[in-house]
């Protein structure tokens, strides 16, 4: 990253906390490292031992994870009774490095007590205009996106009928004819298809993502099918992955052990609850919506750059 390219970093950077403390949103710093991580069956997290000596003059060793994100501790202190907050922080996701990923990122995380996901919705759509200077951005539903882009409707379509898009758009492969399942096909088709081609002139919001892939999100009333979970899409690239945060710590427990069935039936190991983050949830999380943003994304944006590499100091293979 060069000199010049660094001096605009931390001008974009310096206005993002300028752009919340207009806002009366409290920074806050959270730990990289933690006892618990997430069970998202397509997200890897890195681990370390520590080992330390206790009481008791016995050798102990605990695992620990580098955060994929700050979400955890910051809903920890949502719980506690902080009102709204913000962050900036590294975050670590064991995966491959490329044109818009490396291990790790610099990522911008929010949470507004109130709100629901399309107050945020136009709150990252202020943010953008404020930092990037991006022209209005549009709205569509992940059920019309697909049937805006691939004639088909991702709540209704049968298996047979998503793999015959992937045929029809040349990505067929035995392992996702094999999987026998609808919501792999489903995120499939949205990365390889339909991605590229949202945001492309301005800022794109993709809403009410199938119940599936609601992660930490609430359902929605009105389509028990979907949740209020939203992306944001710029320039073809996705910004930002924002919730009406989840609040029934039951239900959440429930999605934990779904996804560690999912890791089992992909041969993948299953992680451990984050007990702590769930001791919270019980304690009452207020209604509130949250949202991560790439940080390094945003900044090829802001300066017209085209890979990722371009805008952090070192990259993982210089590191």
């Amino acid at each position: 990253m060069k000199w010049e390219v660094a001096k605009s970093r931390g001008n974009v950077i310096n206005a993002i906390r300028d752009f919340f403390k207009n806002k009366n949103v409290i920074e806050v710093e959270t730990p990289s490292l933690s006892m618990g991580t997430v069970t998202d069956p397509y997200l890897d997290a890195f681990s370390t031992q520590y080992n330390y000596l206790d009481n008791s003059d016995i050798d102990q060793s605990q695992q620990l994870y580098l955060q994929t994100s700050p979400e955890f501790h910051m809903k920890r202190l949502l719980a506690s009774g902080y009102g709204c907050i913000f962050q900036i922080c590294k975050a670590f996701r064991h995966e491959d490095s490329g044109r818009y990923h490396n291990p790790e990122f610099t990522l911008l995380e929010w949470y507004r007590i109130g709100f629901d996901q399309h107050d945020l919705m136009a709150e990252v759509d202020e943010l953008l205009s404020t930092v990037v200077k991006s022209p209005k951005s549009e709205k569509i539903s992940y059920q019309n996106l697909f049937i805006k882009f691939v004639s088909i409707d991702p709540l209704t379509a049968t298996f047979n009928q998503l793999y015959e898009v992937i045929e029809l758009h040349g990505k067929a492969a035995d392992w996702l004819y094999e999987s026998d399942d609808c919501d792999l096909l489903l995120q499939f088709i949205f990365s390889e298809i339909i991605e590229k081609n949202i945001g492309l002139s301005r800022p794109c919001f993709v809403y009410n993502f199938p119940i599936a892939q609601a992660s930490l999100a609430k359902e929605c009333v009105e389509d028990k099918r979907v949740a209020q979970r939203f992306e944001c899409y710029f320039k073809g690239v996705e910004l930002a992955n924002g919730f009406n945060e989840l609040t029934d710590a039951d239900i959440q427990i429930t999605r934990f052990e779904q996804d560690n069935s999912k890791r089992q039936q992909l041969g993948l190991v299953t992680k451990n609850i984050d007990e702590n983050f769930i001791k919270a949830l019980q304690s009452g999380l207020p209604q509130c919506a949250g949202v991560a943003l790439g940080i390094d994304r945003l900044m090829m944006i802001a300066l017209k750059k085209s890979a990722i590499e371009d805008v952090i100091s070192f990259p993982i293979e210089r590191a």
